[in-house]
């Protein structure tokens, strides 16, 4: 799977996570729809800690109600697969939404396609090497062995391909061994460590980890225009909706 040479840098101000986890699924809609005929790519960070459901996620195995509650934590659910994550101030999240016009590409060409050229942009930034690890982390070597720096997930509809996760600059990592419980899955490489110590930080700012998302999928061209309508309407019908939310 190769991008294609059009991929477009969409930097748009959203007023909370529940509009860009829309803004994500609405992109998508349009490249399957055709509507949307490039490859997107952006990059946000969410103001206050929220978690984040995967798709499938069930809500009580993989999160700590009570912690959240106390912590003034609020929990959303994304339209990807993979398990919960913990956003906030620290955490750059990065989304490409590809348009496939034949079809979709198997799903571990997509996984190659995207986090190959994102960890070789990333290990230009950092000292050490950033690599793949797991079915779709990014990790980088420390004393206590690999930790992960980057979770990612993606949705697959006929014509088109959401690509997304989280880069870990500096996130309050005690306050993801609060809210999260021990994951259900979990990537051998990981031996059953907890989240203290399997995460880390890069520690790189925000400005570099936006430039090497920006590098690695070519995303030169500026892109304004956003589907303001559909979003609006994720966000009514799902992403701001508790029974959505906690379906699980």
């Amino acid at each position: 799977m190769q991008l294609k040479p059009n991929a477009v840098w969409l930097d748009v101000d959203l007023p909370s996570p529940v509009a860009h986890l829309a803004l994500d699924e609405a992109l998508l809609e349009g490249a399957h729809e055709g509507t949307v005929s490039e490859v997107v790519v952006r990059v946000w960070m969410a103001a206050e800690p929220v978690v984040v459901l995967g798709s499938s996620s069930c809500v009580d195995e993989e999160v700590d109600r009570g912690v959240c509650a106390e912590r003034g934590v609020g929990i959303l659910r994304r339209p990807s697969g993979g398990a919960t994550v913990v956003l906030g101030p620290g955490c750059l999240m990065w989304s490409v939404v590809t348009p496939h016009p034949e079809a979709a590409p198997p799903i571990e060409q997509i996984h190659a396609a995207m986090l190959d050229p994102l960890a070789e942009a990333l290990t230009k930034q950092t000292d050490l090497p950033v690599v793949r690890r797991g079915l779709s982390d990014l990790a980088i070597q420390s004393d206590d062995g690999e930790r992960k720096v980057s979770g990612n997930a993606l949705r697959v509809k006929r014509h088109g391909v959401l690509y997304h996760g989280t880069l870990l600059d500096s996130l309050d990592l005690d306050l993801v061994s609060g809210v999260l419980r021990h994951p259900p899955r979990e990537p051998d490489y990981r031996g059953r460590r907890p989240h203290g110590a399997f995460l880390a930080n890069l520690s790189l700012g925000r400005d570099r980890l936006a430039a090497a998302v920006r590098e690695a999928f070519g995303a030169a061209a500026a892109r304004a225009a956003w589907p303001e309508a559909a979003v609006a309407r994720l966000v009514r019908e799902r992403y701001a909706d508790p029974a959505w939310i906690y379906r699980l």
